[in-house]
């Protein structure tokens, strides 16, 4: 049995670390072969980081809405497509004279919608498709490793990597993500994800929240002051609760939900 994948270029494995990661293709229990990812090597497993197009232009992106109750902060530019201004609630917005965005007191940026005056509406169709490409292009990706914890990866500390679950990704204590700032991140998710209250996505070594992708096909929801670190591309919502904070972005294929929440690239 072929244990690594292979590489071009020489990997180290370090039994020190605290994370064990499952070889793909072998199963959960006590006699499963796994190996340690040396994170202290930059790219030693990394992946390429995914191409956002016009949609990396979005702290958050979605088709069907963007809604806030009470009020949220929000670092960058909204926008909503094909769905019209009026999915947009909780954020009081004020139409600009040019007709193409509006702003709010709690956005740091530009809230573009479908209807607003040219050239918007065809520059969200833009921003729409580019976000479904780079969801497109997670889905396709080679993974390295396959159903880690089974999906719970709470207390994990995890290098640069594709990573891959057939179920939903559960995270109840913090997880580390381990590298450098040039290291990616890709996790591919079959379910959705949930996060507890309190817990935090904690980054180490210099990784950034730009070079980490969590593609979801179910709901990603992060419970009361859970905090994430990443991109997050959801085929379907993304919930946060009260307090809930992202360093990142939210692109989402319906609607996101915030409740005094905080998001910034």
């Amino acid at each position: 049995m072929k244990i690594f994948p292979s590489f071009s270029k020489p990997q180290r494995w370090l039994p020190a670390l605290a994370v064990t990661v499952l070889v793909a293709g072998c199963g959960s229990g006590a006699d499963s072969p796994a190996v340690t990812p040396d994170s202290t090597t930059p790219g030693a497993i990394g992946a390429s980081p995914v191409n956002l197009g016009t949609a990396g232009n979005f702290a958050i992106l979605a088709k069907s809405g963007i809604s806030t109750v009470p009020a949220s902060a929000v670092t960058g530019d909204m926008g909503v497509s094909p769905i019209t201004a009026t999915a947009i609630t909780g954020f009081s917005l004020t139409l600009d004279s040019t007709g193409t965005f509006s702003t709010s007191t709690q956005v740091v940026g530009k809230v573009y919608a479908a209807n607003y005056a040219s050239p918007t509406p065809a520059n969200l169709t833009a921003a729409v498709l580019d976000m479904q490409a780079a969801y497109s292009d997670i889905v396709g990706r080679t993974p390295n490793y396959t159903e880690l914890g089974t999906g719970n990866v709470g207390g994990m500390t995890l290098a640069p990597a594709v990573y891959k679950w057939s179920t939903g990704v559960s995270i109840p204590t913090d997880v580390t993500l381990k590298g450098g700032p040039t290291d990616v991140w890709i996790f591919q998710i079959a379910g959705g994800i949930t996060q507890a209250s309190g817990t935090r996505v904690l980054l180490s070594g210099g990784a950034l929240p730009k070079n980490i992708f969590w593609q979801t096909a179910g709901v990603v929801a992060l419970d009361t002051t859970a905090h994430m670190e990443g991109i997050v591309l959801s085929k379907t919502a993304i919930t946060l609760a009260t307090g809930a904070t992202v360093n990142g972005r939210l692109l989402a294929q319906t609607a996101v939900t915030l409740n005094t929440s905080t998001v910034q690239p």
